[in-house]
């Protein structure tokens, strides 16, 4: 019954290590979420480009975009970090093209959304690192 409660306890133990490990890593990495809609049989919503009621249905990918080994401080690392965000952007969009090919906006126009709304977290952390070198 001890080895039993022993092992419990150390299993608790591991799984709350391993998920105050992951929390942390979290915390340095930007999601970049892109979006596009895609014809269905069910109407779901309006057609935001025609204004008509059509059958689609919003998708979307995210991917996370880590800067923890970047300096935020510098523009090096802020130029690094905006770099990552595009091009994971790019990647997110063109994984949805492959499997909406049909799908709206384009790839170049989810993209450019995908990443400025990162961007706009992207900033806050520049913004707190700068902001926390400076103390």
């Amino acid at each position: 019954m001890t080895k039993i409660f022993i092992r419990l306890v150390a299993g608790l133990f591991a799984t709350t290590l391993v998920s105050g490990i992951a929390a942390a890593q979290n915390m340095e990495e930007i999601t970049v979420t892109a979006s596009r809609e895609v014809e269905t049989t069910k109407t779901i919503g309006m057609d935001t480009s025609t204004g008509w009621l059509r059958p689609m249905v919003q998708v979307s990918l995210s991917s996370a975009v880590s800067y923890a080994d970047l300096d935020l401080t510098s523009q090096a690392g802020a130029s690094e970090l905006e770099k990552r965000v595009n091009d994971t952007a790019k990647a997110v969009c063109k994984g949805l093209r492959g499997k909406y090919p049909d799908a709206t906006p384009s790839e170049a126009d989810c993209a450019k959304a995908a990443a400025n709304k990162a961007m706009v977290n992207v900033h806050k952390v520049e913004a707190a690192a700068v902001n926390k070198s400076a103390k």
